[in-house]
């Protein structure tokens, strides 16, 4: 039997961090860019990496959104594929999986 509760209190405080994580990016990435022109290129080199942060974490909470959705509707850890439960494993590792092991490969 999953823990449902438990689930949905990982996928909030994820959500939670993620949040404050991309506030912080956006921070970092309106900063006023440095006139020197090498400089300006490794400020670029970084905002291209923050940016792939941010895209990812992006994915994770939309991922988190729909977990939060399953969980209301009351089919989190059923396979939104083959309708199995997806294992307590799984759900522990990538809380917000929507596939399972089988499904997922």
């Amino acid at each position: 039997m999953t823990n449902v509760n438990l689930y949905r209190q990982k996928l909030v405080a994820r959500k939670q961090e993620l949040s404050e994580r991309l506030e912080q990016l956006e921070d970092v990435l309106d900063d006023p860019k440095s006139q020197d022109f090498s400089e300006h290129a490794v400020e670029s080199e970084f905002d291209e990496v923050y940016e792939s942060q941010g895209r990812a974490g992006l994915k994770e909470m939309a991922a988190i959104d729909a977990a939060l959705e399953r969980v209301e509707k009351g089919e989190f850890g059923i396979c939104a594929s083959c309708g199995n439960t997806i294992s307590k494993e799984r759900l522990d590792a990538v809380p917000y999986a929507a596939l399972c092991r089988n499904c997922m490969s």
